[in-house]
């Protein structure tokens, strides 16, 4: 859910990293953006922009807003900062308030296009966000990453909880090599 309810103004290009609020735990933390990510989310970003005039032009209610901003700031909804950056293709109907608006792609939606995904990359485990949740925490520790940094983008409140990914390295050791490797 983290990644369907980023919104434009989490992204920061330029900085390669996006803002992650009320993620895992409900908690708020900054993460990495690849480099090499960067121009698909611009392309996406391109496409979205289309899809937000359009909107405008049909005066279509502005997106959701978390507890509180929609009555602070009534016309955030509309602005394009507030836009989801995967957002639906069709208008909705919110269970809230009835309004029909754009939302978000949908948990399911996502769930099996993943699926698709690893079936074609004939993928023999088991695939789920949250397996790439673990895969992105385990890799950055055998590349040498500091657990604390990678305690930080999981935003786990204890390292113990970051240390578990450590039994499940393909290098136990954060890359250290055996003495006989060692020429």
């Amino acid at each position: 859910m983290e990644l369907l309810r980023l919104r434009v103004h989490h992204l920061d290009l330029e900085r390669q990293r996006l803002q992650v609020f009320a993620g895992k735990g409900d908690k708020d933390r900054v993460m990495v953006l690849p480099e090499r990510l960067i121009p698909e989310l611009r392309a996406q970003l391109d496409r979205l922009r289309g899809l937000w005039k359009t909107d405008r032009a049909a005066n279509v209610p502005g997106v959701w807003l978390p507890e509180g901003l929609a009555k602070k700031y009534p016309k955030a909804g509309v602005s394009w900062e507030w836009q989801w950056v995967f957002p639906s293709r069709e208008l909705g109907i919110d269970p809230a308030t009835g309004i029909r608006r754009r939302h978000h792609v949908s948990d399911s939606l996502f769930q099996r296009a993943l699926q698709q995904a690893a079936a074609k990359a004939t993928m023999t485990k088991r695939v789920t966000p949250h397996v790439l949740r673990h895969s992105f925490a385990t890799h950055l520790l055998e590349g040498g990453a500091d657990i604390r940094t990678v305690q930080e983008l999981l935003g786990h409140a204890s390292v113990e909880t970051t240390q578990i990914y450590t039994h499940v390295m393909q290098r136990p050791g954060l890359g250290v090599r055996s003495p006989l490797d060692q020429g």
